[in-house]
């Protein structure tokens, strides 16, 4: 079985992003990824991360990045509701992703003129 920075490591070289660039994006050296590959615990506020640079999701392959199901529901039957771990995840997520769409702006100009 895989561990964590094993499956990191699958994940960032079928990506086809350049590790230095990966690295860059964390305030990290090459050889700090390459470490953290080999590391069976990597922190999962890393893998975040890198699973939003590279654009992939984690929580397939590591189980306690899955938000967590629930058995019963709240009184009067309402399944409209998050918990505050499911919500924490996906907040991470919306930020990363609006972090994202703010780089891509910042790169791309409108035409002047139109």
């Amino acid at each position: 079985m895989e561990h964590r920075g094993e499956i990191v490591e699958n994940a960032v070289r079928k990506s086809g992003y350049p590790i230095a660039s990966i690295a860059k994006r964390l305030g990290r050296s090459r050889r700090w990824m390459y470490l953290m590959f080999e590391n069976p615990n990597v922190p999962f506020e890393f893998i975040l991360k890198i699973g939003s640079i590279i654009h992939y999701d984690f929580s397939r392959e590591i189980k306690e990045l899955r938000p967590s199901a629930y058995t019963s529901y709240p009184q009067g039957g309402d399944t409209n509701f998050v918990s505050d771990e499911d919500a924490g995840y996906w907040k991470r997520k919306y930020y990363d992703l609006l972090e994202d769409y703010h780089d891509l702006a910042k790169r791309i100009k409108p035409e002047q003129g139109s």
